[in-house]
């Protein structure tokens, strides 16, 4: 099957019109896989739905939830998404699908449809409106999370090859969007669509990729000494997957954003469990397993990568071209309830996670540059960060650019929220 007659792109192509035919194909979909008649089809249309589609719909069964993850040339790509029972098999807290396809182009999960929220709907809530003890209850339920998520790591840490590394379909969120996907050529996939020879629009600044190409940036007052283009040349080279067996592998979600998170409150208790586990795998490599976690669930917010347009009405950002130095002024931070979720990342995750590395003889001595240079890859090719390519505008795409050099770059001085939680994580420090 060729990626122009790949059912789930074509869906997710046209679920932006509204018009009622992306409901109708799903349905036929639907009934051509498994069998069953889908009334009432409703497809959600939220902030998080980057690269997926999900939504509702009914039988005579009852009511049920369906998602799916579609990603450029996946038709090529060798392993499969949705091996759900991965996760179970680890201990891992996740709802489990009743129905579920890998087919190429076809791949989508059904689920019984639940009326608990999705956590990143409940931090959402409060980043917008904080409240003391509700953001306790929901940083502890993600501390008892990521407890559990380390047990997994540290019982399935284990050594790896080369072919089994590759064969992880975590790839695709990361290297594979730096490179064109049949022909392996960088630059190439998203890095190029979204950002080679284009023009960027900041405020009072438009920018050729050229020139912001080989920009560092200095972000309120903090230069930081790699500009973007050595950042993706970095990533191109270093997150390749034959270069990422040096840390182990372990079994991982790898995409646990918070949208693919259901959040249960039975008796001011709240428990966290895992679903889509579109990139779940048993050789992830140990460094990128918590990354997109980590980025996603606390750096992203409040705002600027999911709801760009109320970002410019929250924050300012503003930049001056000096030279080869992009100095932004902004006053975007994140909310209190995303830094208490990355200090409990750096606690009850990471640190303990590297601590083990290093005793086991596993810890590359790189391992904040692969960290970092992940990090930096989520927010560039999850979406295109360029104002008016989608929902972006001048000030979240500065937000944006400059949030993912700090994630991605070390700071030629001084320290900022991203270098103070390296420095947390590092075993040799305490």
């Amino acid at each position: 099957m060729s990626q122009a007659t790949s059912r789930t792109a074509q869906i997710r192509k046209i679920a932006k019109t509204g018009d009622g035919v992306a409901e109708q194909l799903l349905a036929e979909l639907l009934r051509d896989l498994f069998g069953i008649e889908a009334k009432n089809v409703a497809i959600n249309h939220d902030q998080y739905s980057l690269n997926s589609l999900n939504g509702f719909f009914d039988t005579e069964d009852g009511a049920f939830f369906f998602k799916f993850h579609q990603e450029e040339g996946e038709e090529a790509m060798s392993g499969e998404y949705y091996r759900a029972d991965i996760l179970a098999r680890a201990g891992l807290p996740v709802d489990q699908p009743l129905l579920i396809s890998t087919l190429p182009g076809e791949q989508i999960l059904v689920y019984r449809r639940r009326t608990d929220p999705r956590f990143s709907d409940v931090l959402r809530a409060l980043d917008l409106n904080d409240d003391a003890a509700a953001r306790e209850r929901a940083v502890e339920a993600e501390r008892r999370l990521s407890e559990a998520v380390l047990q997994v790591y540290l019982d399935t840490l284990h050594p790896v090859n080369a072919g089994e590394v590759a064969a992880e379909p975590i790839h695709r969120l990361f290297y594979e969007r730096l490179i064109d996907p049949s022909a392996g050529t960088y630059p190439g996939g998203r890095m190029a669509s979204f950002y080679v020879d284009k023009d960027f629009t900041f405020p009072n600044l438009t920018i050729d990729w050229e020139t912001l190409s080989h920009c560092r940036f200095v972000v309120n007052g903090i230069e930081y000494r790699d500009s973007l283009g050595a950042l993706f040349d970095a990533a191109h080279e270093r997150l390749n997957p034959s270069r990422l067996t040096d840390a182990g592998g372990v079994v991982a979600h790898g995409d646990a954003h918070n949208a693919n998170v259901w959040y249960e409150e039975r008796d001011d208790r709240a428990r966290l469990s895992f679903f889509d586990p579109a990139f779940a795998g048993e050789n992830i490599p140990t460094l990128l397993a918590e990354v997109k976690t980590t980025f996603h669930n606390t750096l992203a917010h409040p705002l600027w990568l999911y709801d760009p347009a109320m970002a410019a009405e929250h924050y300012t950002a503003s930049v001056m071209l000096d030279g080869s130095l992009l100095r932004v002024t902004t006053d975007f931070m994140p909310s209190p309830a995303r830094r208490a979720l990355l200090d409990v990342k750096a606690e009850a995750v990471w640190r303990p996670l590297l601590h083990e590395l290093k005793a086991r003889g596993m810890l590359p001595a790189d391992w904040r540059r692969v960290i970092r240079l992940g990090l930096f890859l989520c927010p560039t090719l999850v979406m295109n960060l360029r104002a008016g390519a989608t929902t972006h505008n001048a000030i979240s795409s500065l937000i944006g650019f400059s949030v993912a050099v700090m994630a991605g770059s070390e700071p030629a001085a001084g320290d900022d929220l991203i270098s103070r939680f390296i420095d947390t994580i590092d075993p040799d420090n305490g």
